[in-house]
């Protein structure tokens, strides 16, 4: 049966799904949700995914995987070729690390629930959204960097894409485009920079995809 991802074009946590998909080589359906018009908290969504929250993978049996992390870790166990986590525990840990950082500690502050809330409190305007948004990723990304300096090759942990590289790089993607100067954190840019040439990067951009807005 075809699986179909609920995505937008845009928000981190999918793209991170569509980066793993992409690697794995997984057809799926598209299935656009435009979160700015609150479709991720409409009744036919939550009957999806009673979370509101994107993404979610309709595996077409009945079952419907949520969480993008939870995702990425089912498409590792089910389609271990080629492989999105290292072979030891050790290095297995580390690469998660660099993905939590992503997933667990920066995004959850910028994503469009929080977006939401701050327009309730009055904050609705750019520049105020962009001083909120910008130094926790910049916390975050000071944390990264040095994990990524130790460990990089041609991606984040050594010379395979792992399931570190499909979080940084959305979240590189996310810091861009709210203006955040990525000097300070070179190994993470750089690893931004190499993936954009892989097929399955470019695939799962934001720009690529059928709800994609200029």
């Amino acid at each position: 049966m075809p699986l179909t991802l609920h995505s937008a074009w845009r928000a981190s946590a999918p793209y991170r799904v569509r980066i793993g998909l992409a690697l794995k080589g997984v057809a799926y359906e598209y299935a656009a949700l435009d979160l700015l018009a609150g479709d991720q908290r409409g009744a036919a969504y939550r009957l999806v995914n009673p979370q509101g929250l994107a993404p979610a993978l309709d595996l077409g049996d009945g079952q419907v995987l949520t969480q993008s992390l939870a995702i990425l870790e089912w498409l590792e166990e089910t389609r271990p070729s080629p492989p999105i986590l290292p072979r030891s525990a050790l290095d297995r840990a580390t690469v998660r690390a660099m993905a939590n950082i992503v997933a667990c500690d920066i995004h959850p502050l910028n994503n469009t629930r929080v977006g939401a809330r701050l327009k309730t409190l009055g904050v609705g305007d750019e520049a105020l959204v962009r001083d909120w948004i910008q130094p926790w990723i910049r916390e975050g990304f000071d944390a990264l960097e040095p994990m990524v300096a130790r460990h990089a090759g041609m991606f984040a942990f050594g010379d395979s894409p792992t399931m570190a590289d499909c979080c940084i790089v959305p979240q590189v993607y996310s810091a861009n485009r709210f203006q955040l100067d990525m000097t300070p954190w070179p190994a993470i840019a750089g690893v931004a920079e190499r993936t954009a040439m892989h097929p399955a990067f470019a695939a799962a951009h934001p720009s690529r995809q059928p709800d994609a807005k200029t």
